[in-house]
């Protein structure tokens, strides 16, 4: 159950319960009205937004299904629920925090590192180019740290590890090595240090921001992207960044070029503002000429959106 004591908001009145209510006896009569009430709505409902949205609210649907009807875990089904209609309206939902699990020293340790594995294939863009394993890997994520708090011995927790670490092997051989951003190792409570992972090689680091049809705004997901390229770029021994705009195939090849350099400047003039020289930039573009999703003429594609940069 989400945290030791959780605490759900329920027809206007804060009710605490403790990680052990339903094997109390305790009457969670209008809790579990309460998470049949969402479930039920996210059951019927339609995402929209994204793939990986939509895909991410069916993964919670099926976990908050199972969290009520064979868990009889009211409170996490309504949590779960609850992630799944924000999803469904197009939120992209985030995996769970560790912080708000009751966890012992040694799992927070795997934990972190699996979310820090799973935050740096999001900032690649993984989210856009490989969605239903993404989705996956953060349903399974979630379902592995639930159970871990729960501390059962039972094969649903060794599932939900093992999913998620196929799904991790899909993205990283989509996305190239995925350091985990130190922001998500925090205080190690073990001998393991971070200083002795093998560092990332300069050819393998790729990444990619995306931008929304017929834009060249950095939204906030591309500008954490470009915090990450800065960050390994002051670092390492890095000479060169290199910023490459792409456009999808929709409008004509020319107006395409045009914005995919439009896309480039974008990228190129904010890394500028994160203290990049101007001397170690080099940017292009290349129109609809490269697209990383094959697609016939005038199609709308959100993964060709792009601009890639990587070191040299």
């Amino acid at each position: 159950m989400r945290r030791s004591l959780l605490t759900l908001a329920l027809a206007g009145t804060l009710l605490t319960i403790g990680a052990c209510d339903v094997s109390n006896g305790l009457d969670l009569s209008s809790q579990q009205f309460k998470s049949h009430t969402e479930i039920d709505a996210l059951n019927e409902t339609q995402a929209v937004g994204s793939p990986f949205t939509q895909y991410l609210a069916d993964e919670y649907r099926d976990y908050a299904n199972i969290e009520q009807d064979s868990m009889f875990d009211f409170a996490d089904a309504l949590h779960f629920a609850r992630k799944g209609l924000a999803a469904a309206e197009g939120d992209a939902v985030m995996p769970e925090p560790i912080s708000d699990w009751n966890l012992k020293p040694n799992q927070i340790d795997m934990l972190r590192m699996g979310r820090g594995e799973l935050i740096s294939a999001y900032d690649r863009g993984a989210r856009e180019l490989e969605p239903q394993a993404s989705a996956v890997a953060q349903s399974r994520f979630d379902c592995w740290i639930e159970q871990e708090e729960e501390n059962w011995d039972t094969p649903e927790n060794v599932v939900c590890n093992n999913e998620f670490r196929v799904a991790m092997d899909a993205l990283s051989a989509k996305m190239g090595h995925l350091p985990v951003p130190v922001e998500e190792v925090m205080a190690p409570v073990t001998d393991m240090s971070m200083d002795e992972a093998e560092p990332m090689n300069i050819e393998d680091a790729k990444y990619i921001v995306f931008f929304d049809f017929d834009s060249a705004v950095i939204e906030e997901s591309g500008a954490s992207v470009l915090d990450a390229v800065v960050a390994e770029f002051q670092k390492r021994d890095i000479s060169t960044i290199s910023v490459i705009g792409h456009a999808d195939t929709s409008g004509t090849a020319s107006y395409n070029e045009k914005l995919s350099k439009k896309r480039a400047d974008a990228i190129s003039g904010a890394l500028e503002k994160r203290g990049v020289s101007v001397d170690a930039l080099k940017v292009s573009s290349q129109g609809e000429s490269l697209l990383l999703v094959d697609t016939p003429d005038g199609v709308r594609e959100p993964a060709n959106r792009r601009v890639e940069i990587s070191f040299e």
